[in-house]
């Protein structure tokens, strides 16, 4: 570590397991947990041990290289993917009870739009499910659409947006329910570096607002950085907790912040952590 970088000695929370303030109770508890995919004839070491535990309201990245074991995790918090050995828990309870509840909403790095639906009528598809009145969908629908900037859109078609513009349509889907949890799953991935840039900041917009628990699946550190409470930086294969980084940035974070010397020091600490694994 560089004694001389600015506030790097206060960026280091510890391993996993690292106990919780008194007085925030965890939205999310991954405990022992190891997974092991098989493809036939070899078998894929996904994750070995992984213990964590997620705050309500907490902005967490999940930063590793590809294969590290990522997107497993989130899929296992979603109740998508069963652990092999250990448990995930939801606010104290089962991850199918969660996801039952609608206490979840997802997004991914490609929107997965209806594209003979509309705006609205994609943002409407979990409240169809739900069974909600029409007249309590369409304040929804009207409510999550201005938050993510797409009020006017309604009547589009997804084939009629931009890329950032199809990504926080995805957004608005994922919070027309009102979940508390957010699970992102590299949402950012596939977009140009300013419209990625863009869209950063819309997202801490809107998590400023609404203050859900979200976890964010990256390979980017500074996006990472820019972000994040805490930054959970994995191993290669097979996925463990490599070191857990509390982020020092005051918020609200403009982009420019990236140009101070605490983000500076924290991007390099991530790039250590993950050049060292």
């Amino acid at each position: 570590m560089d004694a001389d970088a600015p506030g790097v000695a206060a960026l280091v929370a510890g391993k996993a397991g690292l106990a919780l303030p008194a007085t925030r109770s965890p939205a999310i508890e991954l405990r022992n947990v190891s997974k092991i995919f098989e493809t036939g004839q070899s078998k894929v070491h996904a994750l070995q041990s992984v213990d964590l535990s997620i705050l309500s309201k907490e902005f967490v990245c999940i930063l590793g290289p590809s294969g590290c074991g990522k997107s497993t995790i989130l899929g296992m918090i979603a109740g998508l993917i069963a652990p092999d050995a250990g448990s995930v828990s939801i606010e104290n309870g089962p991850v199918d009870a969660a996801r039952s509840s609608r206490r979840i909403g997802l997004v991914f790095q490609d929107a997965v739009l209806l594209p003979w639906r509309t705006v609205a009528e994609n943002v409407a598809l979990p409240l169809e499910v739900l069974k909600l009145p029409r007249r309590e969908r369409e304040s929804k629908i009207r409510d999550v659409l201005e938050l993510v900037k797409l009020d006017g859109f309604e009547n589009r078609f997804p084939h009629e947006l931009s890329g950032g513009m199809r990504q926080r349509l995805g957004i608005a889907r994922a919070l027309s329910f009102d979940p508390p949890m957010l699970l992102m799953d590299e949402p950012f991935g596939a977009l140009d570096a300013i419209t990625r840039d863009k869209m950063s900041i819309e997202l801490l917009r809107i998590w400023e607002q609404r203050q859900k628990t979200v976890i964010f699946v990256t390979h980017s550190i500074n996006e990472a950085a820019l972000l994040s409470d805490r930054v959970v930086v994995m191993t290669p294969r097979p996925g463990r907790i490599a070191e857990i980084v509390h982020n020092p940035l005051p918020r609200p974070r403009p982009l420019q912040i990236r140009d101070s010397a605490e983000f500076i020091a924290l991007s390099r600490k991530l790039r250590e952590l993950l050049e060292s694994e």
